[in-house]
């Protein structure tokens, strides 16, 4: 067991900071918590659904916007929203100030290494190679999707 900040990973994407609290390997693989933030107007994920595991989402600053089976959801400060694994989901800061995001994941097997890998991909330096970040975002367990009807 670990609670020693000083161990968080941050791994910035663009203008998508993700700092990790808790990887699967501190918590046997149970959960995982790391804080995003986001700038206004970032560019972000496509829609996607998770295939393995749930994510829950509270605020911490700003309000970020999640569009979870077409149904936006504002969550700010205090607020939570779960997502369940095969949910069709976006988010977005359409705000007037970056926000800040803890997310839990259950189980916690997704890890750093998908956001350390996309942000290869976006911070190499033009339009991101959109065909590699799907490859990525599936070899995770990421999988891109239309919102359903």
């Amino acid at each position: 067991m670990t609670n020693d900040t000083t161990q968080r990973e941050i791994i910035n994407m663009g203008q998508i900071t993700v700092s990790y609290l808790l990887q699967g390997k501190d918590t046997n693989k149970s959960m995982e918590m790391f804080e995003f933030s986001i700038q206004v107007g970032a560019k972000v994920p496509v829609p996607h659904y998770h295939r393995d595991y749930d994510e829950t989402v509270y605020g911490i600053e700003g309000v970020i916007t999640f569009t979870v089976e077409g149904v936006p959801h504002n969550i700010g400060p205090g607020e939570t929203l779960f997502i369940p694994r095969g949910a069709t989901h976006a988010f977005i800061n359409n705000g007037q100030v970056a926000t800040r995001t803890l997310a839990v994941l259950t189980p916690g097997i997704l890890g750093p290494g998908y956001f350390r890998d996309c942000a290869a991909l976006v911070n190499a330096g033009g339009q991101p190679d959109l065909e590699r970040l799907k490859e990525v975002m599936l070899r995770y367990g990421l999988v891109p999707a239309m919102p359903r009807p």
